[in-house]
């Protein structure tokens, strides 16, 4: 089954699937590398929110999270 896309409501997106665990991982990847990067620019606020987008999206690429955790 296709993905619906980000915002397509409870009826698309839910029930479509999910994102591809490659495109979690790929945000993960992403949500590291800002988080590094605002670390070493002392901001630590942002760098905190960037934190927990990383720990989400490794959750959800490890599968821990979500219905499905990622189509494999």
């Amino acid at each position: 089954m296709a993905w619906a896309g980000w915002g397509a409501g409870p009826a698309g997106a839910g029930s479509a699937g999910g994102p591809s665990r490659w495109f979690l991982v790929l945000l993960l990847g992403a949500s590291g590398v800002v988080t590094v990067v605002l670390l070493l620019d002392r901001q630590w606020l942002p760098a905190g929110v960037a934190a927990a987008g990383t720990a989400y999206f490794g959750l959800r690429a490890a599968g821990r999270l979500g219905r499905r955790g990622g189509d494999r």
